[in-house]
Order: structure tokens, then sequence, then C-alpha cells
């Protein structure tokens, strides 16, 4: 798995750079950061000593569903949809839906962080 470069800038900025880039007037180059993050603050509870954790450890059991990943990684099912989801959000995991449950899939687990 590739790392996952990961930006870290003002709120604003990002948004300029969303702009430039829908205006024509920036082309982003491939190793450029996918995902943005307004704080390393921000940065940190997301990818915390305990979700990089879970991530490795989804990486490495492929758990079917989040039942099963709960089992493994004991912790509440509630705690984990919600850290989930988040990272989800981020881009960081795929929740993907297969017939009545929902499996997680890890993006990557090595990151490099542009601030």
């Amino acid at each position: 798995m590739k790392p996952i470069v990961i930006g870290i800038m003002p709120q604003a900025r990002i948004r300029e750079r969303i702009l430039a880039i829908a205006r024509g007037a920036l082309k982003p180059r491939p190793s450029d950061p996918k995902i943005w993050f307004t704080s390393m603050r921000s940065l940190a509870e997301v990818l915390s000593d305990e979700n990089r954790a879970l991530l490795r450890l989804i990486r490495d059991a492929k758990p079917d569903s989040l039942t099963s990943l709960a089992e493994l990684s004991g912790r509440k099912p509630s705690n984990l949809s919600r850290t989930l989801n988040t990272m989800a959000h981020y881009g960081i995991v795929e929740m993907r839906r297969e017939s009545r449950q929902v499996r997680p899939v890890v993006k990557g687990t090595e990151f490099r962080i542009v601030a």
C-alpha cells in the first residue's frame, strides 16, 4: 500500500486552493495531498495511536463486519462505528455495504504529512 499524503492548512487556504483548482488556475500534482486537515490537533485526533492500531487490525484481520471488528478490537460497536465513519469522511477507510453488513476496508496504514 502506498502512503496516504495528508496536508495541513487553515480552512480558508484549503477553500482558496479548491476554488483555484475549479477555475483551472492551479493544477494539482500527483504527489499533492488528497486529504486535508485544518490543524495538527484534528489530525492527531483522527490518527491517534489507538486508531492507527485499529487500521492495522482491519488490514491484517480483514473483518467481514463491524460486529466482528468490535469483537477483535474489544471496542464497543457504537464507538467503533463513530471512529470509522470519521475516518471514512477523510478517505482513510472505506465502508463497503455487503448484503446486510458493513465491512470496513483500509485504504492505507502509512501516512506522509505535509504542513
